[in-house]
């Protein structure tokens, strides 16, 4: 059962701690309807387990004090209301906790100055990172050796995520929960807590080095080339023989490399590239399941249908669905 932590801290901004926690409930929730395995420890905690107030006023009162909190496989840092510097001189035992939890290799995820706790623990020395625009240039004077991206609002080291605002942190959660349960499940969250066109999380996000966390260099290369080459004819047997190797080693090191084979891996590319073209461009579904190559377009609505628990067609409905409309 993995378990997500969420910090609880005097004059935060509840938004940061609320959103992703009901994104994660919702999650748990569909994958129970699915039949899915997977459940999740949801787990509020704060330094001596006394109700914080926020800084709206409201009072949040956690599961458990810190020194009782479990470790964790993901874990929210909330950003801090005005000038963070008083609440972290509080929070030594907070910032010893991430960073111990960072080292038994939780993934942290911090919003606006909630990035601050990161930057504390010196998890994020010579590691890029963003936050709260108003707070760039204190951030950049405290934190010197942190690569700060002024224009990315969102930004991976590794496995820890930092956000600029609660929307990029929602972009966040989308892919923790892609991680966790999968692509349909991690759509379904997506559509039912934001309506409107976004772009896929490894499109906005500035990750440190390349996305293939993994050594094997022959098959980032395969990765490589298989995007490049998604809306041709593929066949895989070839695509071994181009990286000098059998089928049964190329399946073999793939799967170990990244955890699909080359068949999952290229279905995730066309149908990632399908759901850009469906949110940002006005071909036909026919168009598009040819541009990302399949000529069956039953077999293609069936694939996206599986990844995404909708067909292309409501799919679109539902990105391009208006929150507002002007009266003529």
């Amino acid at each position: 059962m993995p378990t997500v932590t969420f910090m609880l801290v005097d004059q935060m901004l509840s938004t940061g701690t609320m959103l992703p926690l009901e994104m994660l409930r919702g999650a748990d929730s569909r994958a129970r309807v699915e039949g899915e395995k997977i459940a999740l420890k949801l787990v509020t905690a704060s330094i001596d387990g006394k109700p914080v107030r926020t800084s709206s006023g409201f009072q949040l009162t956690p599961d458990v004090a810190l020194a009782n909190a479990p470790d964790s496989d993901i874990i929210y840092l909330p950003a801090l209301w005005r000038n963070p510097r008083p609440i972290l001189r509080r929070s030594g035992p907070i910032i010893a906790w991430v960073k111990q939890q960072a080292e038994q290799g939780a993934a942290i995820s911090a919003v606006g100055t909630g990035v601050c706790f990161l930057a504390e623990a010196g998890l994020l020395n010579g590691k890029p990172a963003t936050t709260h625009w108003h707070y760039f240039e204190q951030f950049a004077a405290s934190y010197p050796e942190v690569n700060l991206k002024r224009q990315y609002f969102i930004t991976q080291a590794d496995r820890l995520f930092c956000a600029a605002s609660v929307n990029a942190l929602a972009d966040v959660t989308v892919h923790l929960i892609r991680q966790l349960y999968g692509p349909a499940i991690a759509s379904h969250v997506e559509r039912n807590f934001s309506h409107e066109i976004r772009r896929p999380f490894e499109e906005i996000a500035y990750s440190e080095g390349a996305v293939h966390l993994h050594p094997d260099e022959d098959i980032v290369q395969a990765q490589t080339w298989l995007k490049q080459h998604c809306s041709e004819d593929v066949k895989l047997s070839e695509v071994a023989k181009t990286f000098d190797m059998s089928v049964r080693s190329f399946n073999r090191r793939f799967k170990l490399a990244t955890g699909q084979t080359p068949l999952q891996y290229l279905q995730n590319v066309r149908v990632d590239m399908a759901r850009e073209l469906l949110q940002s461009t006005n071909l036909s579904v026919n168009e598009i399941a040819e541009k990302v190559g399949y000529q069956d377009m039953g077999h293609f609505t069936a694939l996206f249908k599986k990844f995404l628990s909708t067909t292309p067609s409501e799919y679109r409905t539902t990105v391009r669905a208006k929150l507002f409309r002007v009266n003529t």
